[in-house]
């Protein structure tokens, strides 16, 4: 994956979001967010994927987010990482972030035992609210480094991402070891998700009605409503914005309407020329 600019209102040392003067627009943009227990490591393997900076201090994280703007596999893409908080008492805030992620670093660290139990609780939540069994999710064991610390046996860790069907990494955020590639990992995995749930873009020329829009039924993993809404709206058109969208919407809807009545030129009341 090639460098690329990045933002963040997050710790460690933010650098000036968007692409350089040479870099092509991205072409599609991720939703990711960082999942795990408390002090596993997920600020710092973000931070080291956007910054290339190691945060060695432990500050328990209540809900940072980054952009980073890269190309993945050749294709550039716009990145949005939701660092979010391991502590139980922000527990309530993982239904929010989870209904908008389109896929997720779900980290536990191979030192702590207790952080991989977490791992299967925070997998089966994720498809839960999901409504789904499989989604875009990359397992990754931090704190590679720590070896000889470990408790967590690595052939233990791959047997789960094996029976889930989600790719396991070792890494280290320190080491700078498979910060990237995990990251890669997922956005692989969110691009082949999509191309197997969205239907195919309508023909050049052809007119988005109601018949050809997907249902909403089909993506109850986004949180949308209805066709209402003007985030959903921005989804299904993505190249103009949500007030645009909405009329373009209701022009393709609503049935053209009825000439008005001529009125006299004195401003008088209406009436119809036999």
């Amino acid at each position: 994956m090639s460098s690329g600019a990045a933002s963040g209102t997050g710790r460690g040392r933010p650098r000036g979001g968007g692409p350089g003067p040479g870099d092509p627009p991205p072409s599609e943009t991720h939703k990711l967010v960082v999942v795990g227990g408390g002090g596993v490591g997920k600020s710092a393997l973000t931070i080291q994927f956007i910054q290339s900076y190691f945060v060695s201090d432990y500050d328990p994280t209540i809900e940072d987010s980054y952009t980073k703007i890269c190309a993945v596999d050749g294709v550039p893409a716009r990145l949005d990482i939701l660092d979010t908080a391991g502590q139980e008492e922000f527990g309530a805030m993982r239904e929010q972030y989870m209904r908008a992620g389109h896929g997720f670093l779900l980290v536990f660290a191979i030192n702590d035992r207790q952080s991989f139990n977490e791992v299967g609780k925070l997998f089966t939540q994720i498809l839960r609210v999901k409504d789904r069994d499989d989604f875009p999710i990359v397992l990754v064991g931090n704190k590679a480094d720590l070896e000889t610390q470990r408790q967590v046996p690595r052939s233990e860790a791959s047997a789960f991402g094996a029976s889930h069907h989600v790719a396991y990494f070792e890494a280290s955020a320190k080491l700078r070891l498979n910060v990237d590639e995990a990251f890669e990992q997922l956005v692989r995995a969110v691009r082949k998700y999509q191309e197997q749930e969205l239907p195919p873009s309508p023909a050049r020329g052809e007119t988005s009605t109601r018949d050809q829009l997907p249902s909403p039924s089909l993506f109850p993993h986004l949180g949308f409503p209805g066709y209402t809404t003007p985030s959903l709206l921005n989804f299904l058109f993505p190249s103009t914005s949500p007030a645009s969208s909405h009329r373009k919407y209701q022009e393709q809807e609503l049935p053209p309407s009825p000439p008005s009545a001529p009125r006299k030129k004195d401003g008088g009341c209406p009436c119809v020329l036999l």
